[in-house]
């Protein structure tokens, strides 16, 4: 019996999930904004209560050092967006995507993406792997959308490893 297209991917996106879920059920709301660092990008409150992202259009030199906040606000940001292009929806714009806030609730959030992230991938065929996708990168650059589902497998396993430091780090701190 073949092998059905995305599930080599979709185990891989399981097990990195797994890796992910050992730090969510650990974290505390105090890690979210623990600022590793003198130079550091978090999440801030506007003037209406939102969360807002700490964002440069370019890069700064040196680059901050995330929070865990502003961590799991941009996965859940860049996940978002990619679960847009591959449901054919509008992409939703960076100040879109707003963060519940420290604890509980971002932790839902972004379980949620993930029931989200899997319902899709258990809906795809072998074609729909191979139609073009032009997210995260330029739409002439040939690539599909197995080529976009292995990224985000790439991406969030790099945001699991960012949280997973920053979680045993600030776990450390306070004892």
């Amino acid at each position: 019996m073949p092998v059905p297209a995305a599930v080599p991917t979709r185990w891989q996106f399981d097990l990195i999930w797994s890796l992910f879920d050992y730090h969510l059920d650990r974290l505390e709301p105090v890690d979210f904004l623990w600022e590793p660092a003198a130079c550091c990008w978090t999440m801030r409150r506007d003037a209406d209560g939102t969360w807002r992202p700490d964002w440069a259009d370019i890069e700064p030199d040196p680059v901050p050092v995330p929070t865990i906040g502003w961590l799991t606000w941009h996965l859940g940001w860049w996940w978002s967006v990619a679960g847009d292009h591959l449901g054919r929806r509008p992409a939703r714009q960076r100040d879109d995507v707003v963060w519940p806030g420290p604890g509980e609730e971002t932790i839902a959030w972004l379980r949620g993406l993930r029931a989200e992230w899997t319902d899709t991938l258990d809906r795809l065929a072998a074609d729909d792997l191979a139609r073009p996708a032009a997210f995260p990168w330029a739409s002439d650059a040939g690539l599909t959308v197995a080529h976009l589902v292995g990224w985000v497998n790439v991406e969030l396993m790099k945001n699991v490893a960012e949280i997973g430091q920053l979680r045993l780090l600030s776990a450390l701190r306070r004892g």
